[in-house]
């Protein structure tokens, strides 16, 4: 089914009036005794029907807007999850480069090493390695090279300090130990360490900080409650497919269509964190009262009259009956409400109880009420 708002060309936040208006031009226009020549118009007019029967009726309204934003809310974590695929596939093409450019350095220095050069090639650090591919400040970048150079200068004054203890020894073909003095050369580090630091590096570069795992979806189910079990306020255990039961408590402020989130309670998926579980009430049918919102609701029949002459009597709560006043003159359309005998709201008050009067007929005709009804319809008053 098509979104009804799309269909009747309303806002979401449209009224029941406007609603209502919006179906009736609809209807009209789609309509098949206007349309015959149009084959299509029969299912037109059948989808605006459709979607006037949802929209029309707050409940069904309700539970189609939350459905709505579930599903949104899926497509929203699904992008997240996309998201985060692609960064971890740009972190992979970009480890890839710096390990390129690792054995680029490395090979430049087995090069350096066979040319027998005095001084100490530079090793490049993991961190400036990676701010110079990256895109490193100006600043940084100027102050390492200044402490490169410093270090250069320094090695080559050891250098040429001490040029007659290198030549006795290559002459006298001595090798000596590197622990025991003389002018060669520190090895580099080897290219499993750097490449450790590098890939760190780059981490810490992509993220700035060290990121938690990601968190797997929210998991949604649907936990069935009477309406006893909400004004009592019990607890209610949730069967999910890990064989694990989870249980929690119906709390002030829920009410049928209300979604309870329960923090890490969610599917395990390897590797990530425990989702969320989302929790919708939905109210087992009751004979005698339905829920809306916060208020309850029950139908109450009178008889002719007392609509009329109007009546004191009782009336069945959820939490037993009550002595209720029905006005004279009361026909279906009035209901009389009490206070503070609905749901919970969460801010330390309740709902109403909405008693709904039906006016019925007795069970056999009556010959004056007949008569008199008569009298009235043609106007004749006696």
């Amino acid at each position: 089914m098509r979104d009804p708002y799309s269909v009747l060309g309303v806002q979401r936040n449209a009224d029941a009036d406007e609603i209502k208006a919006a179906w009736r031009s609809k209807a009209k226009s789609v309509h098949p005794d206007h349309n015959q020549s149009d084959p299509g118009a029969s299912s037109r007019f059948a989808e605006v029907g459709r979607a006037y029967e949802v929209l029309k009726d707050p409940e069904r309204r309700k539970r189609y807007d939350r459905a709505v934003d579930a599903h949104q809310t899926i497509l929203q974590q699904r992008q997240a999850a996309r998201e985060a695929a692609e960064r971890a596939k740009a972190a992979k093409a970009n480890a890839e480069k710096v390990m390129e450019e690792l054995a680029r350095a490395n090979a430049q220095r087995a090069q350096a090493q066979a040319n027998a050069k005095a001084a100490a090639p530079d090793t490049e650090a993991a961190e400036d390695m990676v701010e110079r591919i990256f895109g490193a400040a100006k600043d940084a970048g100027a102050s390492a090279d200044e402490g490169r150079t410093r270090q250069d200068s320094e090695a080559s004054g050891r250098a040429q300090s001490q040029p007659s203890s290198f030549s006795s020894g290559s002459a006298a073909g001595t090798d000596k130990n590197p622990s025991e003095g003389g002018n060669i050369a520190p090895e580099p580090r080897p290219l499993p360490v750097q490449a450790v630091d590098l890939i760190a590096s780059l981490v810490r570069r992509i993220r700035g900080v060290n990121a938690p795992p990601e968190k797997a979806p929210d998991h949604a189910v649907e936990a069935h409650v009477s309406l006893e079990e909400l004004l009592k306020q019990s607890w209610v255990a949730i069967k999910l497919p890990e064989d694990r039961e989870v249980h929690f408590r119906l709390e002030p402020g829920m009410t049928a269509g209300h979604v309870a989130r329960l923090k890490g309670q969610g599917l395990k998926v390897p590797g990530m964190l425990r989702g969320d579980l989302l929790v919708t009430l939905k109210l087992v049918s009751d004979a005698k009262f339905r829920v809306e919102g916060y208020d309850i609701h029950t139908i109450m029949p009178i008889s002719l009259e007392d609509a009329v002459l109007g009546t004191e009597t009782q009336v069945d709560t959820p939490e037993g009956p009550r002595q209720i006043t029905v006005p004279p003159w009361s026909g279906s359309d009035r209901a009389i409400e009490l206070d503070e005998l609905g749901l919970p709201d969460g801010d330390g008050n309740r709902g109403k109880l909405v008693v709904e009067l039906r006016v019925m007929l007795w069970e056999k005709p009556d010959a004056k009420v007949t008569d008199l009804m008569r009298h009235m319809r043609e106007g004749l008053y006696v």
